[in-house]
């Protein structure tokens, strides 16, 4: 399941997440990357445990705590802090599969990755090639989302991000660990709750058929919830 999570922030405020990137210092992006994907990860990374990366990091987490379409599809239970990364000409990243677990960088908690996260930080004009190529059980996607959306895909999925031929590609990416460990118990559930909510519309919250079914909803929560 890939979900696009649109207007996780405002263009004014990713203007304002820009002048204060553009003006950091970044690292190279290998210093974050596991065995395999430090062979294929071409690209430059701001420190996570920087004072910045926190800080616009944090802001990105109260942005998608607000926000339903993201809370029904992901069901989060942990959220490692948003990181950042920047792609000039000639920089990718290859095809790779992310960690299973991975560590938080401020806590030293570790963390399943069910579902990843990329928030565009670049408008799709200002620069070429760049796309988030992610495989699927459906076939092969590409996405490339305007400045403020975010895209979320199972952590499973192979994915590349493609060579940059112009301008520069800035992003932020992150991963979650979700209540419901199984990405097609999230997808009948993301499912049901997005039909609930469109029936609830038509025909009213206290109807009967509204709130069998969102107990059945719940009632699956219950079952699939990791405890």
């Amino acid at each position: 399941m890939l979900i696009t999570i649109p207007d996780v922030l405002t263009k004014d405020e990713v203007a304002e997440f820009r002048h204060l990137l553009d003006a950091a210092d970044w690292d190279d992006g290998k210093t974050t990357a596991g065995a395999q994907s430090a062979r294929v990860k071409h690209n430059q990374q701001l420190p996570p445990t920087g004072d910045l990366a926190q800080a616009l990091g944090q802001r990105i987490l109260q942005s998608i705590s607000a926000a339903p379409l993201f809370l029904s599809a992901a069901l989060p239970l942990k959220i490692l802090p948003p990181m950042f990364n920047r792609y000039e000409v000639g920089e990718a990243f290859g095809m790779h599969v992310d960690n299973a677990i991975r560590i938080n960088p401020l806590t030293q908690e570790r963390l399943r990755t069910d579902l990843s996260m990329t928030l565009f930080l670049s408008e799709p004009e200002d620069y070429d090639g760049g796309s988030l190529v992610v495989e699927d059980h459906y076939g092969t996607q590409e996405v490339k989302l305007p400045a403020g959306h975010m895209v979320l895909y199972p952590s499973t999925s192979l994915h590349e991000v493609t060579p940059v031929t112009r301008g520069a590609r800035v992003s932020s990416f992150f991963w979650l660990q979700s209540m419901i460990r199984s990405n097609e118990h999230r997808t009948i559930l993301f499912d049901l709750d997005q039909t609930l909510q469109d029936l609830a519309v038509r025909a009213g919250a206290d109807d009967p058929e509204v709130v069998r079914l969102t107990g059945i909803y719940h009632n699956l929560i219950r079952m699939w919830a990791d405890s």
